[in-house]
């Protein structure tokens, strides 16, 4: 009797098994993985004054996709702000589960993910995207400069940042010209330094806005933003300036650009530029805001040419804006370059801390991967479907003509109120260059409509004018044991390039006299440990 009862219980258990796989087999995965009680996850991130990331609509779908909960600690778009916020936090102890940032507001350097990595404060992602994050995995194996974005010197991934391949931002330091008044003028698109010279000396004394008055300035520009600085683009004729570290790469050696001869021509020529009045002197030091005052002055348009990103850089008057296109790099004497960046921040806007437990690192890895789909990442930045974007319709054309549409943007409406449907900023994990040439543009240029594609045709004048190798900045990981000692000789090398290049251009340094002066000053500023760190971090990204 007592083996018969045995053998009915062993039944009863192995059917109840049975029926329990078969039941879970049945439910989705959000069920069969979480249970029944959604998953809490803290999260701190940066929230503009339109948004409410705790009611706003894609929160509320991604909560339910992944059967999760936010609770969101949240700053501001102030970056200076948002990092202090994120530092006490971190330093204090009591630090978030979740990080999910924007880079050009804050995140984590690549110095902070080993810092913190190394301490235990921040956790490694590499079996969290084996496991649970398939399109993550799948742009890692397309990207070979996003593996070396993410992938420490250890080889841990301690942190996420966004591939946002932005065409237009890849080459920033562009040249933007009065084009009305070359016609007005009848003069071509200079294309070497000496035909620039002859332009903007007729924009200074021919009076091109037709006013009768000497007020014209031919060419202004801006310290205050690394791409509206008039040195990189007029430098690249001479020698490649790639406007952050001044290196340069000669078969695979790490060298130093502003210490060479055809440096000291660059700045000859600026100089000259200069010293006959044709660049204004306030762009060496004035603000955005004074940039601006200048493209859009109320009583005539004054300005000749300016150096920026893109004209709503010095320019907001519709009328004025108009007037400006970009001209390709010039042919200098000794080189016709163009400053490449890699348009993505190396760094961290995903990270996760050890305060997280392991179900909420798998529902947090399992959505940041969902904004790396081609769903995701269309809901997560343009919003709702027929509310904030739509299909495109036949006639319609991309951004890149060639390119098949993928979204057309619907407007606000005057009167209507922002929608709080999409994470835009927070959520570009993956915008790749084939997405975002997809965009719907209108074809008129000059229209707010078109002026994505009026940046993207601008940019195609500079694309691939790079030279063969390029020091990948974005790429080298500097090791948390050097990083303070290598800051510091980095912003002093820095500083330096940039008071002397000024101080050479404006003429309160003499460029026959003090030239020799102002290179060996670079050895008190240890520029050989400088490239000795640099070239180690280099070597090392090449592994």
């Amino acid at each position: 009797m007592k083996r018969t009862m045995v053998l009915i219980l062993s039944l009863i258990m192995v059917m109840c098994i049975v029926l329990v796989g078969c039941s879970s087999n049945e439910t989705d995965g959000t069920q069969e993985e979480y249970g029944d009680e959604p998953v809490h996850i803290n999260v701190f991130a940066p929230q503009n004054a339109e948004t409410d990331l705790a009611t706003n609509s894609f929160s509320n779908l991604v909560e339910e996709k992944f059967n999760i909960e936010f609770d969101w600690q949240v700053t501001t778009y102030d970056g200076t702000s948002a990092s202090e916020v994120r530092n006490i936090a971190l330093s204090s102890g009591d630090y978030p589960e979740l990080f999910l940032l924007i880079p050009w507001v804050d995140q984590f350097s690549q110095t902070d993910l080993l810092r913190y990595g190394r301490q235990g404060v921040v956790l490694p992602l590499n079996e969290l995207i084996e496991q649970h994050a398939p399109n993550i995995k799948q742009v890692i194996d397309d990207h070979p400069y996003y593996e070396s974005m993410i992938t420490a010197p250890d080889g841990n991934i301690y942190g996420l940042p966004h591939l946002n391949e932005c065409f237009h931002c890849s080459y920033g330091n562009k040249f933007w010209i009065n084009t009305e008044w070359l016609e007005t003028l009848d003069l071509e698109v200079p294309t070497t330094p000496e035909e620039l010279r002859d332009v903007l000396t007729a924009f200074k004394t021919q009076d091109p806005n037709g006013n009768g008055i000497a007020d014209e300035v031919p060419l202004s520009g801006s310290p205050s933003l690394i791409e509206s600085s008039i040195i990189p683009y007029l430098m690249n004729g001479f020698i490649y300036d790639d406007s952050r570290t001044r290196l340069l790469l000669n078969g695979g050696s790490v060298e130093f650009a502003a210490n060479k001869e055809e440096w000291r021509e660059g700045l000859a020529y600026i100089h000259s530029l200069y010293e006959d009045g044709l660049i204004d002197q306030g762009a060496f030091s004035q603000n955005i805001e004074a940039h601006q005052q200048l493209g859009n002055n109320s009583e005539a348009q004054i300005l000749g040419a300016s150096t920026a990103m893109h004209p709503g850089m010095f320019v907001t008057n519709e009328e004025y804006s108009k007037h400006y296109d970009a001209i390709a790099p010039l042919k200098g004497p000794n080189s016709e370059y163009a400053t490449y960046n890699f348009p993505s921040t190396p760094g961290g806007a995903f990270v996760l801390t050890n305060n997280a437990s392991e179900e909420v690192q798998v529902a947090a890895i399992k959505l940041v991967d969902y904004m790396f789909s081609e769903e995701g990442r269309i809901r997560s930045f343009y919003g709702e479907k027929e509310l904030s974007w739509r299909e495109p319709i036949e006639g319609e054309v991309a951004i890149e003509e060639n390119v098949e549409p993928i979204v057309a943007q619907i407007p606000l409406e005057d009167d209507e109120n922002p929608r709080n449907d999409r994470w835009e900023s927070l959520s570009q994990y993956y915008h790749s260059r084939e997405f975002r040439d997809g965009l719907v543009q209108a074809t008129d240029i000059y229209t707010g409509e078109g002026y994505e594609r009026r940046l993207q045709e601008a940019t195609h004048l500079y694309e691939g004018k790079e030279p063969a190798e390029v020091f990948p900045h974005w790429a080298v990981w500097i090791d948390p044991d050097v990083a303070d000692e290598l800051a510091m000789i980095q912003t002093n090398i820095q500083d330096y390039v940039e008071q002397n290049s000024i101080q050479f251009i404006t003429g309160s340094k003499d460029l026959e006299k003090e030239w020799e002066s102002y290179v060996q000053g670079f050895e008190q500023l240890n520029l050989n440990r400088y490239l000795e760190v640099m070239q180690e971090a280099y070597d090392n990204s090449q592994l």
